[in-house]
């Protein structure tokens, strides 16, 4: 019976692995490990056999000739080498096929030094993003972006906007400064009123 309102169903049945089973289940998979090895190096030492019997065996001395084309066959074909699915049936004379030539260490370092480095695709087009913002900042110093002429044509409002708002601020404080004179010729006149 639970005792809450709320019961987790993961919780009820934990079903652990003893560790007996998984001792046995690791021992079982090492051992088609051995299993696969010893088979690969008896597959390969057979092989190996094979191509070791017609240059030093006394069996395939004393055997029919027929016997000596195959093997002759078998090395020719070990000689060359060996190729998967149907590619040893059909020769292939493909122009656009690249075959991978052995190159010196020296060559390599030569190449190595005299090639340029190669830029990833981000690389260039972070240069490329560096060089155009480098460029807009050019032409935006100078005027000829549609940016700046706006942005040109907006300060120019404003810098007449502050200039009216300047004299507009002069007048005002020229008839201030008239005001106050006027008020202090009159109170002088009427001290001097008063005195006379």
């Amino acid at each position: 019976m639970p005792r809450g309102k709320f019961v987790n169903h993961k919780g009820r049945n934990r079903h652990f692995t003893n560790p007996e089973e998984l001792e046995e289940q690791r021992r079982q998979e090492e051992e088609k490990r051995k299993w696969r090895k010893n088979k690969d190096e008896d597959s390969s030492t057979e092989e190996e056999e094979e191509v070791a019997k017609p240059s030093g065996s006394k069996k395939d001395n004393s055997e029919s000739g027929s016997d000596d084309s195959e093997s002759e066959s078998e090395s020719e074909d070990e000689g060359r080498s060996k190729n998967k699915g149907v590619e040893s049936l059909i020769e292939i004379e493909n122009p656009n096929r690249v075959q991978r030539k052995a190159k010196k260490l020296s060559q390599l370092n030569e190449v190595l030094a005299n090639a340029k480095p190669e830029l990833s695709r981000r690389e260039r087009e972070q240069l490329e993003k560096q060089k155009a913002a480098a460029n807009y900042q050019k032409l935006h110093a100078a005027g000829k972006t549609d940016e700046a002429r706006a942005d040109l044509a907006r300060l120019a409002i404003i810098k007449q906007q502050r200039e009216e708002a300047a004299k507009k601020r002069e007048q005002e404080r020229k008839a201030k400064e008239l005001a106050t004179q006027k008020q202090k010729e009159m109170r002088l006149k009427a001290l001097h009123a008063r005195r006379a």
